[in-house]
């Protein structure tokens, strides 16, 4: 088979992107899944299909997208949230393949589709395997403090808006311990890279 694609994801404050990097290290080709989400966000025909949804005023006066307008009333319910959902990824996942091919030619062990919403926007169907980054529920508030530079009810409110850890094991293919040890880390990702890697050649 060609170069896999690893789709990554997991609860905010795990290590999801702290994994990203040292798997960009080992070789693989990252791409954002957030990125992608931005740019389509930011184009034309997205921004008219929002604004008929949420209100005009969700556009900027300079054509830009004020994206904690849209966030507000986008996660005020989760019927919103569906339409959001309706509106933006469909495109996502099309915009998310096109650059997963790009990312093919280039030089790497695999390619790394690093999506915090990998499960909920469907994504995880363009990938060959899945892996979460679950951490203990104190490492993940002392880091998202630290992150974001706010108090602990707000990082437990972050924490408490998404999904708890049991929803990532019930999913992922693999998991990963976002706690582990500096020293061995990059050892320990690589070890998971190269089990990836050999049990899906073992499937195609």
């Amino acid at each position: 088979m060609g170069k896999p694609v690893i789709g990554l994801t997991g609860p905010t404050g795990a290590g999801k992107s702290t994994v990203a990097s040292a798997l960009e290290r080992l070789g693989c080709a990252i791409v954002d899944a957030d990125r992608a989400a931005r740019s389509i966000t930011g184009r034309a025909d997205c921004l008219a299909r929002l604004k008929a949804v949420f209100g005009a005023d969700i556009v900027r006066t300079d054509g830009g997208l004020n994206r904690q307008k849209l966030a507000a009333r986008a996660f005020s319910s989760p019927e919103n949230t569906k339409k959001l959902n309706a509106v933006t990824h469909p495109a996502i996942i099309a915009e998310c393949e096109r650059r997963l091919t790009r990312a093919k030619e280039k030089d790497c062990r695999a390619v790394i589709l690093d999506a915090p919403l990998l499960f909920e926007s469907g994504t995880q169907g363009l990938c060959d395997a899945t892996v979460a980054v679950l951490a203990p529920d104190a490492s993940r508030l002392k880091r998202i403090m630290a992150r974001d530079g706010i108090g602990e009810a707000e990082a437990r409110e972050r924490m408490g808006a998404q999904h708890g850890g049991e929803y990532y094991r019930k999913r992922a293919d693999y998991t990963f311990d976002g706690s582990t040890d500096w020293s061995v880390f990059d050892e320990t990702v690589g070890a998971l890279l190269d089990r990836i890697l050999r049990e899906t050649d073992e499937k195609a």
